[in-house]
């Protein structure tokens, strides 16, 4: 018998558990992140900030890049509970990565969507032609 799978309040609650542990020093926004695979692993990120603002990474693409580099691949992904609402960039990845639902808090409520409810008319090499 498997293990119960995380619900998405308590894929929120890793998320801010882990975004304490973020480096933020210069816009001070502490955000987490927490994916879960479909084997049942959550794997977590926060952000990283740099004084070069551009070389700073969101919580969301540390999570996927640490997922990726642990084997896992798009298509691999549940959910992903985020402390803050997305950012662009971080919408193409969470739609490239495949997750199926995206869980964050946005002006102190609790938003779920699909990535294409949160990335409309987003790209993928599926429709280059």
């Amino acid at each position: 018998m498997s293990e119960p799978r995380p619900s998405d309040d308590e894929l929120l609650t890793l998320a801010d558990a882990v975004a304490a542990r973020a480096y933020a020093p210069y816009s001070k926004l502490l955000v987490g992140c927490a994916v879960l695979a479909r084997d049942g692993r959550v794997i977590e990120g926060v952000n990283v900030e740099n004084a070069a603002y551009p070389l700073g990474v969101c919580a969301e693409r540390t999570a996927f890049a640490r997922a990726v580099a642990e084997g896992y691949r798009p298509g691999d992904f549940v959910v992903a509970a985020i402390t803050a609402s997305p950012c662009g960039g971080c919408r193409q990845w969470l739609h490239e990565m495949g997750v199926e639902r995206v869980v964050f808090r946005n002006g102190g409520r609790v938003v779920a969507m699909t990535t294409e409810e949160l990335l409309p008319e987003s790209f993928d090499s599926s429709n280059l032609g």
